[in-house]
């Protein structure tokens, strides 16, 4: 990120007033789609962050302004999601299975399903962007569909067969994948 520019006042004045106009409804959209308040808030700030740092900001209208911010929010949300899905947690239920009764770790079911894993993230990587970000939304932040249609602007139905789809393509990906094993 680039360091901030200095502020002249009727940069201040126009940030201010954006801030004013649009902050509310923007940190309603994002705490709804946010576990967190705080996430949503640091998110919030990322969106105006990013509207100081953009000149040309207030050469728009004042329409194409609100569809900046949003379409920044947005996008904020996604890189949020996807930070969040590279980090990888363990289910204690996994772990346990991949234990001994002696406590010790069973290395072949480690190597094993490191294998699987990196075999389901190329898959996934293979996707369409949109069908990705649905699995995202759904499955790592456990957005039902009508968060995710809200989301992306789509219809619930329209996000269902989209998961549904791309589930079933999975599935099916996967198991031509173990089955050449």
């Amino acid at each position: 990120m680039q360091p901030l520019r200095s502020l002249d006042d009727e940069d201040e004045v126009g940030i201010s007033e954006l801030y004013r106009q649009h902050a509310s409804a923007l940190l309603t959209h994002l705490r709804t789609n946010l576990k967190s308040r705080e996430d949503a808030e640091d998110l919030l700030l990322e969106v105006f962050i990013a509207a100081l740092e953009r000149d040309s900001l207030r050469t728009l209208s004042q329409e194409e302004q609100r569809f900046w911010l949003w379409r920044v929010a947005r996008n904020k949300l996604v890189d949020h999601y996807r930070k969040r899905a590279r980090q990888q947690n363990l289910p204690l239920e996994v772990a346990s299975d991949m234990v001994s009764p002696d406590g010790e770790f069973i290395p072949e079911w480690t190597v094993l399903r490191n294998e699987e894993q990196r075999d389901l993230i190329t898959v996934i990587e293979g996707l369409p962007s949109l069908q990705k970000e649905v699995l995202l939304l759904r499955y790592v932040e456990g957005l039902r569909s009508p968060e995710i249609a809200r989301m992306l602007g789509k219809r619930d139905t329209a996000v269902r067969m989209i998961l549904s789809r791309t589930l079933n393509l999975l599935r099916q990906t996967f198991e031509k994948r173990l089955g050449g094993r």
